[in-house]
């Protein structure tokens, strides 16, 4: 998306976001059109189950309405709901223990590849296997580790939005994403040391 579109989105979202807090019941269903295929996009990352992800974008957008009224607008509005919704998936992780991550492919390990929501018709058992390894892997990582390597190397956020979705400084989202991709790389080469000859 570029620079004029974002402008153009965040202007949109900011009338909504008011025509909201006005009233306007419509302007907020808007609102959920526009991001609930992000949301559910990003839930499927954190669980299997499709309860799980439905549950996780409806607590999302209902934290969301009720809250609309602290929305200050420094932020554009969907990194604002996105970072409800990783409050809300964390809160989940936390009350039924870690999860599997849901097909999350690790762009160090695969290079450019399409991401899993939109599979190439292309793409070959091999990927698919490392694709499942990579998924498997990530399991084994604490939550805050794997919570910013998803945020960054899946999702593609800047270190700024990933510090301001986890309220935390750029250096600790830094400290972590070293630490996340050596634990990963560490956890990887025990589980599949065949993966360190081909180094």
């Amino acid at each position: 998306m570029g620079t004029l579109s974002m402008m153009t989105a965040r202007t949109q979202d900011t009338r909504l976001v008011e025509k909201t807090l006005s009233g306007d019941q419509r302007a907020f269903e808007e609102l959920v059109e526009r991001y609930q295929s992000r949301l559910f996009a990003l839930a499927r990352q954190y669980t299997r189950t499709a309860m799980d992800v439905e549950d996780i974008v409806q607590d999302t957008f209902l934290k969301a309405y009720r809250k609309l009224d602290s929305f200050d607008h420094r932020s554009s509005f969907y990194t604002w709901i996105y970072r409800i919704a990783t409050n809300t998936i964390l809160d989940m992780l936390k009350r039924r223990g870690r999860s599997p991550v849901q097909s999350v492919e690790d762009p160090e390990l695969l290079g450019d590849v399409t991401p899993v929501d939109a599979p190439s018709p292309s793409m070959g058992m091999e990927e698919r296997e490392i694709s499942e390894i990579t998924m498997e892997v990530l399991g084994h990582l604490p939550d805050i580790f794997r919570v910013v390597l998803v945020m960054r190397e899946y999702d593609g956020l800047p270190y700024q939005e990933i510090a301001n979705t986890l309220g935390l400084s750029i250096g600790t989202v830094e400290s972590r994403l070293f630490r996340a991709r050596a634990r990963f790389k560490d956890k990887l080469l025990s589980l599949y040391p065949e993966y360190g000859q081909e180094a």
